[in-house]
């Protein structure tokens, strides 16, 4: 694509709107004022259409023009991270952060990503840096990644306060009502995880572990009818899935 497209491109479609490509990622966001800002941004939009070869080839090329640019190597970082190669999604998270160690956007996907990998301490120290600074505006998605960090730990009570603290700052944030409709479900509050599930379908759509989660609950509470459309939908929409495999024999 020419770069003069490009740049409308990304104009157009993504310098207005702060690029989020998961529940509990984010990445600073202007305008596109040089090459640079433009194959960057296209990385970040192709990678949220899950464009990867596309996004991959646009970063690169963004670090090429700037090597020390810190959300390039961000960008690249979840990337890789996306694609499982975590040695090279580290390599650049290191060098994004050390690039600019008070990046709340760089603080949150780094500490979710150690804390994935079961290094929590550092996970933690940097989610809660992200979480502390007056400045980050979307403090809920770091509180989200801290409670799953603590969930990792085996720290639900923890987890469940930050949690209800995210929700407080955002009740329509996706990623902490799927954490708590878990929650729920697994301590035994069933009528808490369908409220929960209700909200969240309000926000995003189901997945495998929804649906499957549903179905427990909408049993625990008697509710067959129910119980029997979610699995339906689980057949229909997630056939190749482990929760679809336990449900397929269960009529």
């Amino acid at each position: 694509m020419p770069l003069k497209s490009a740049f409308k491109m990304t104009r157009c479609a993504v310098v207005l709107m702060a690029i989020t490509l998961s529940a509990c990622s984010w990445f600073s966001n202007g305008p596109a004022e040089k090459p640079t800002d433009i194959y960057l941004q296209l990385g970040i939009r192709y990678m949220d259409l899950n464009k990867l070869e596309l996004a991959k080839e646009n970063l690169q090329k963004a670090l090429e023009k700037e090597p020390n640019n810190a959300r390039a190597h961000s960008a690249l970082a979840v990337l890789y991270e996306k694609i499982n190669h975590f040695d090279q999604a580290k390599q650049h998270y290191d060098a994004a952060l050390g690039l600019s160690p008070d990046d709340i956007g760089i603080q949150n996907n780094y500490g979710k990503f150690l804390c994935d990998r079961r290094q929590f301490d550092r996970g933690l120290a940097l989610l809660t840096q992200a979480t502390s600074n007056l400045l980050n505006d979307r403090q809920w998605m770091a509180l989200t990644n801290s409670a799953r960090c603590h969930l990792g730990m085996g720290q639900r009570p923890q987890a469940v306060a930050l949690l209800k603290q995210a929700l407080d700052m955002n009740g329509q944030y996706s990623a902490a009502l799927l954490e708590m409709q878990k929650i729920s479900y697994q301590i035994g509050e069933y009528k808490a995880a369908e409220d929960y599930l209700q909200r969240y379908l309000g926000e995003a759509n189901h997945t495998a572990e929804t649906l499957w989660i549903g179905i427990q609950t909408e049993q625990a509470l008697g509710n067959l009818s129910l119980a029997n459309e979610y699995r339906s939908l689980l057949l229909d929409k997630f056939p190749n899935s482990n929760e679809a495999k336990q449900v397929a024999g269960i009529r």
